[in-house]
């Protein structure tokens, strides 16, 4: 079986680094494109050149040039510059795995748009144990609908630009559906002076920001004379990069369609 060709967004980033390391290394995966932003300084570089290894993919801000031979496209980028490869996707029937956090509802809205022609799992977090968390929060959920209190607290390296998390909301919806509510209308993301006794219908979320965590979350269920805790802890992006590259062995045989990690491991949640 001839290898999937996979194109990275965002090349000379972190993220970007660890899955071209990801797609290099596995054995039915090709990297066949690498992007980054006009400017860059790694434009015309080989996109393997930081691990002292030869891909034979130069890195281009032509995104079209970029996705010439892939069949999927990985991208971690911000939100513009996603949508921007979606519509590049779009013209050459490539699928796409997104993994970029931070898109407004007309963003989300764009991106199904795109998904009614080709296919898309669009994901705030790859990792197989954060979807695991997250079927295990609909659960908890469910169980603990009365009587608990609900927090979300976060933490991520000093250079995330977005708060909270696209994890933690990802969880916050979790919970939310499986309380039967919007999260848009019980979520509070602030508290400062006096703010009065909580609503306990609210879901709470806390952001902090240093050093370079890459990811830690919990979810707390505070109860009278109990708590419920269920974190995830993340100590390195490999697991994201593992994630994606399951992903897009996941979208290669779709022709369209929007789809969630809980799809690719066959644990979407209930709806």
């Amino acid at each position: 079986m001839a290898a999937l060709r996979i194109a990275v967004a965002g090349a000379s980033g972190r993220m970007g680094h660890m899955l071209i390391e990801a797609v290099g290394a596995a054995d039915d995966t090709v990297l066949a494109g690498a992007l980054d932003v006009a400017g860059s300084p790694a434009l015309g570089q080989d996109a393997a050149a930081f691990s002292g290894k030869a891909s034979g993919v130069l890195i281009t801000a032509d995104v079209d040039a970029g996705l010439s031979d892939a069949q999927v496209l990985i991208d971690f980028t911000r939100p513009e510059g996603t949508l921007a490869h979606l519509a590049a996707c779009r013209r050459r029937g490539a699928g796409a795995v997104i993994g970029t956090t931070g898109f407004s509802d007309p963003q989300r809205a764009e991106i199904a748009e795109h998904a009614r022609h080709i296919p898309i799992v669009l994901a705030p977090n790859m990792s197989v144990g954060v979807n695991l968390v997250l079927k295990l929060l609909d659960t908890a959920a469910r169980a603990l609908s009365e009587g608990y209190d609900i927090e979300i607290v976060e933490a991520h390296h000093r250079h995330k630009v977005d708060a909270p998390s696209g994890t933690a909301l990802a969880m916050g919806e979790v919970v939310a559906r499986a309380l039967g509510r919007e999260l848009k209308d019980c979520a509070v993301y602030d508290r400062q002076g006096v703010t009065g006794e909580r609503d306990p219908s609210t879901i709470g979320f806390s952001s902090i920001r240093g050093g370079d965590i890459v990811g830690d979350h919990t979810v707390l269920f505070a109860g009278t004379g109990e708590r419920i805790e269920i974190t995830h802890k993340s100590s390195s992006r490999v697991t994201y990069a593992q994630g994606a590259l399951r992903a897009a062995r996941f979208v290669a045989d779709k022709r369209s369609g929007l789809y969630g990690m809980g799809d690719v491991l066959g644990i979407a949640q209930q709806a």
